[in-house]
């Protein structure tokens, strides 16, 4: 498992990670746009000969809190460990920019990535209704929060 700090270079291959991971996925333009704006890195997990990208996270750090923006793994490489290895080093970045919290939205029917983030640290800390377009209705998001430089 290689996990590393990347910028705009890794633009096609979050984006081609995140086409994999959900059913609206981001554009390179959008990985580019974020990566651009203050605060904002991301962590890229690879592994293998040659080095084939499991996952990443995207997150943003600014004045003393940090929020995960996007995670994804692949779905071939899901329950072995990416998720939770890229969570902490984020986290590790996080509180190297001075974060004290670190935040996420996930939407309140992802059993999976609720139960991941429970064991990573997070707890509920709100409820935001309807949240989440989707064609069978909005969705609601849960706010989690993740105490740092503790």
């Amino acid at each position: 498992m290689n996990l590393r700090p990347v910028g705009l270079e890794a633009c096609w291959d979050l984006a081609d990670l995140h086409e994999r991971a959900f059913d609206r996925p981001w554009a390179p333009t959008e990985f580019e746009a974020l990566l651009s704006s203050p605060g904002v890195f991301a962590v890229l997990g690879s592994s293998g000969e040659p080095d084939e990208p499991r996952g990443f996270i995207l997150c943003r750090a600014i004045a003393g809190e940090a929020e995960i923006l996007t995670i994804a793994v692949d779905p071939a490489a899901r329950r072995r460990g990416w998720g939770a290895a890229l969570v902490e080093m984020a986290a590790g970045i996080a509180t190297e920019a001075k974060a004290f919290d670190l935040f996420l939205e996930v939407a309140a029917d992802n059993v999976a990535a609720i139960a991941l983030y429970g064991a990573t640290g997070f707890s509920q800390v709100g409820l935001r209704k309807g949240y989440y377009p989707h064609p069978d209705g909005a969705k609601d998001a849960v706010v989690m929060r993740r105490a740092l430089n503790t």
